[in-house]
């Protein structure tokens, strides 16, 4: 079971074409399998518009409730046990507490990340599948 970093989501929903052919594939079968999004994702979408860092053609919450319809994405709320450990981390990680919730996310629940995201893919705690022909960059406005 996989759980989307938050990168992956904006483009499954705004720019599938910078999906990697692998996790194309991946999306394409999706009803063999739920997604799983952090609710820091939610969290992360909705901060980086009302900084105006993100550009979205309807309103945030109007784009969320679209994004979150799909019956095979489940969100996954920030528990107490997953705050607890993305402060803990094993080895080295970087500094960013959304990436850090993400990853412990993951291991909390042993799910798989789709990231474009260098520092998630090359952590060695978590396991990944990376979009390796793009980039980790999130479009602005």
């Amino acid at each position: 079971m996989y759980l989307l970093d938050t990168n992956i989501w904006l483009w499954m929903v705004e720019e599938p074409q910078r999906l990697s052919a692998e996790i194309a594939t991946i999306v394409k079968n999706a009803d063999n399998y739920p997604f799983f999004l952090s609710a820091i994702s939610v969290w992360e979408v909705a901060k980086k518009v009302s900084l105006g860092k993100l550009g979205l053609s309807i309103p945030v919450r109007d784009w969320l409730d679209k994004a979150t319809q799909d019956q095979f994405i489940h969100i996954l709320p920030l528990s107490v046990n997953v705050s607890l450990e993305s402060t803990i981390l094993p080895g080295t990680f970087h500094k960013d507490p959304a990436d850090q919730i993400i990853v412990a996310t993951a291991r909390h629940h042993n799910l798989t990340i789709l990231t474009a995201d260098n520092l998630i893919r090359t952590y060695p705690h978590v396991k990944t599948i990376s979009n390796q022909s793009h980039s980790s960059y999130i479009p602005g406005p």
